[in-house]
C-alpha cells in the first residue's frame, strides 16, 4: 500500500512538471518511476503471507470482513489491510512477584473470603483465539483482547466465587473445588467472546500473616500429638514385652522348682565339684551343711 501511494504521488509530480517547458523534459522519466512504483506496490499488496499459528482478518476501508485467511500465501485485494491474529495457546499471568506477571509490580488478585479475610491469589490463564471468531474479536474488542477480555473477566470471576469459601479452606481442602468452579465461570464468558479457555492455574494463595501463623501453630501441635502417640504406643509395646518376658521367667522357675528333687540337687553338686577338682586354679575346702563337702584346692 505504501508503494502504491508513493507511486501515485510521483505520478502526480510528473504531471505537474509536464505543464512547464523548463521541467517538461523531467516529466517522462518521473512518470515511468511513478508507474513502476504503483505496479510494484500493487503486485506486493496482492500477495499476503500468513505465518503458522496465525489467521488473517481483512479490513477494507475500516470495515472488518467476516472471512479469515489461514496460514499460507494468499492473493488479496491490494486495498485490503490484513491484520494477523495469534491462534496459538497464549498465557496471561497475574502475580504478586515483581516482573513475573504480564504487568509490572504486584498484580496479584486480592479477594475477600466468606470469613472476611483478604487473600492474595497468583494466577495463570491459558487460552487461545477461535480462528472463525477472529473477525468478531477484532471488530468488537481489537487486538488487545488480553487486557480487555482475559484480565477483567478472570479477576471478576475469582472475586465473585471467593465469597463462598473461607480463607483456610481455599488454602487447603477447597482449593481444587474453587479452581474448578471459577474455571467453569470463566470458560463460559470466554466462549461468548470467541476465546477458548484451555487451563487455569492457581499458582499461589497468600493468607494473612495472622492466619498463616495460626495454621502453622496448629500443624505443629498436630505433629507433636502424633509424636506423643507414637511414644505412648512404643512404651505400651515395651511394657507388653517385659510382661511376656517376666511371665516366661516365672513359668520357667515354676517348672524347674516343681521338677527338682534332693537326689537331683545332690547329683548336680557332685558334677560341680568334679569340674572344680579338674580346674588348675587354687582351691580351698569348704564344708557345708549337706552330706557332700565342697573341696577347693589352693595351689
Amino acid at each position: 500500500m505504501v508503494l502504491i501511494i508513493l507511486g501515485i504521488i510521483v505520478f502526480v509530480v510528473a504531471m505537474v512538471l509536464a505543464k512547464t517547458d523548463a521541467t517538461k523534459k523531467f516529466s517522462s522519466p518521473i512518470t515511468v518511476v511513478g508507474i513502476v512504483l504503483v505496479l510494484l506496490g500493487i503486485s506486493t499488496a496482492c500477495f499476503k503471507q500468513i505465518d503458522a499459528g496465525f489467521v488473517g482478518v481483512k479490513v477494507l476501508f475500516g470495515q472488518v470482513q467476516n472471512d479469515v485467511l489461514p496460514s499460507g500465501l494468499h492473493m488479496v485485494n491490494p486495498l485490503v489491510d490484513v491484520k494477523e491474529m495469534d491462534t496459538k495457546t497464549q498465557n496471561y499471568t497475574m502475580s504478586g512477584v515483581h516482573d513475573e506477571g504480564d504487568k509490572e509490580g504486584d498484580d496479584a488478585i486480592r479477594i475477600l473470603t466468606a470469613d472476611g479475610l483478604e487473600v492474595a491469589i497468583d494466577l495463570t490463564v491459558l487460552f487461545k483465539v477461535v480462528p472463525a471468531d477472529a473477525p468478531k474479536i477484532l471488530n468488537e474488542t481489537g487486538l488487545d483482547y488480553n487486557t480487555k477480555i482475559v484480565r477483567p473477566i478472570t479477576r471478576t470471576a475469582i472475586r465473585d466465587n471467593a465469597v463462598y469459601y473461607e480463607a483456610v479452606a481455599l488454602y487447603s481442602t477447597k482449593r481444587d473445588e474453587f479452581q474448578d468452579r471459577i474455571f467453569k465461570t470463566i470458560e463460559k464468558s470466554f466462549k461468548d467472546r470467541g476465546i477458548i479457555l484451555e487451563q487455569m492455574l492457581i499458582r499461589n494463595i497468600t493468607l494473612p500473616t495472622s492466619v498463616k501463623a495460626s495454621i502453622e501453630s496448629k500443624i505443629n501441635a498436630e505433629q507433636d500429638a502424633q509424636k506423643m502417640q507414637f511414644v505412648l504406643q512404643k512404651e505400651k509395646q515395651e511394657a507388653e514385652r517385659k510382661r511376656v518376658e517376666a511371665q516366661g521367667i516365672a513359668d520357667y522357675q515354676r517348672i524347674i522348682s516343681s521338677g527338682l528333687t534332693d537326689k537331683q540337687l545332690q547329683y548336680e553338686t557332685i558334677k560341680a565339684n568334679l569340674e572344680l577338682a579338674k580346674s588348675t586354679n587354687s582351691k580351698i575346702i569348704v564344708l557345708g551343711k549337706g552330706n557332700t563337702p565342697m573341696i577347693l584346692d589352693t595351689k
